[in-house]
């Protein structure tokens, strides 16, 4: 398979587009946990409850088209290989508990793959959208309107007092999770993020790594969520996250000019070292890969690089994971095989971003 082919292939519709505040914030993602009232959790039912759970969920989305009569596609995790589930979790689709832990478990993607609803992970449902740059109530009203269509159908575990009932007691409430990815290398480079991480985390919120928790924050990317879904509505946590997202951007965009004004030739050097570093390396970890694809990706927000596409971060961040790279070989690679393999699908994925620009 060529690579322009795999790559329209590998990447989510949603992703090649464009949201608001794009130089900064890659992507925003809301989730909803819910529970059927008259089956134990997860952590408790047998094999029948878990397969009469999944072929509710279906036949409920099937006959309701939840994507403008669009196509859904139901994957049961029993079905696929381990690379399989690596790559949905590397493109954001399913959680690592679920590939994991997924005797018992699902997904519903949508044909744009903006929308996927999880089955038989933590929680009975999960449902998830993302949508590209800053666009959190638009991503709550989308998985909103998913929850009303299954709520129709299905008897909610619901508390008057407590709210929507999950496994995990931090989620109880609105059962919401709502979240931003970030790309803050203006902060890290000022030295700034170690003191605005506490300040955020006082707020309620948390910051993570680009897969959750317990991940590392892999090229200066960041995800911010809400940590209390009790005692508040959606809209209220969902605005309270956009507010801080909103003075998170204005700090690194201060920092970035900064940058420019106290180091422009030392910032621009970094840039194009890096891009050098991409464009020839043979071989290359994931972690300076990361590092290396940020400094491009600045370098191309405040223009020192021309004619590269800003979503080529996203693209090459998820195209370079271990599942990813394994899949794009046609099976599975030791460590040195993949930073070998990684080295060349960057310089490849340059060089046709050259062509296509030139």
């Amino acid at each position: 398979m060529s690579l322009e082919k795999f790559i329209s292939q590998a990447v989510s519709s949603w992703m090649n587009q464009e949201g608001p505040y794009s130089d900064i914030v890659l992507s925003t993602r809301i989730r909803l946990a819910r529970n059927f009232k008259q089956y134990k959790f997860p952590t408790l039912f047998n094999n029948e409850e878990a397969k009469e759970i999944i072929s509710k969920v279906e036949s409920v989305l099937q006959s309701s088209n939840i994507q403008d009569g669009g196509k859904i596609e139901l994957l049961l995790m029993d079905d696929l290989q381990n690379l399989q589930k690596r790559v949905l979790v590397e493109k954001h689709l399913i959680s690592p508990n679920l590939a994991d832990d997924s005797s018992h478990g699902a997904v519903i993607l949508s044909g744009e793959e903006d929308s996927s609803i999880m089955i038989n992970e933590e929680d009975h449902i999960r449902i998830q959208c993302l949508f590209p740059g800053l666009q959190l109530a638009e991503a709550l009203e989308k998985a909103s309107s998913i929850d009303d269509i299954l709520e129709e159908h299905i008897d909610y575990a619901f508390n008057e007092k407590l709210g929507y009932l999950t496994s995990c007691p931090t989620n109880v409430g609105t059962g919401l999770r709502a979240s931003v990815m970030v790309h803050l290398p203006g902060l890290i480079l000022t030295q700034q993020m170690n003191r605005i991480i506490p300040a955020i985390n006082q707020l309620g919120l948390v910051v993570r790594g680009i897969y959750g928790e317990g991940s590392e924050a892999l090229g200066n990317i960041f995800q911010i969520s809400n940590q209390i879904t009790l005692g508040k509505t959606e809209k209220d946590i969902v605005e309270d996250l956009i507010s801080v997202v909103h003075q998170i951007i204005a700090q690194e965009r201060s920092a970035r000019e900064a940058l420019i004004k106290t180091s422009n030739i030392q910032l621009e050097d970094r840039v194009h070292r890096s891009y050098g570093v991409l464009a020839n390396s043979r071989i290359i970890e994931t972690k300076e890969a990361a590092q290396c694809l940020s400094d491009v990706r600045l370098g191309i927000d405040i223009g020192y690089i021309k004619n590269v596409s800003k979503n080529i971060l996203n693209e090459l961040m998820i195209l370079t994971q271990p599942g990813f790279l394994q899949l794009f070989a046609g099976g599975p690679l030791r460590p040195h095989e993949r930073d070998i393999r990684r080295a060349t699908l960057i310089r490849e994925r340059l060089k046709l971003e050259e062509i296509n620009n030139g």
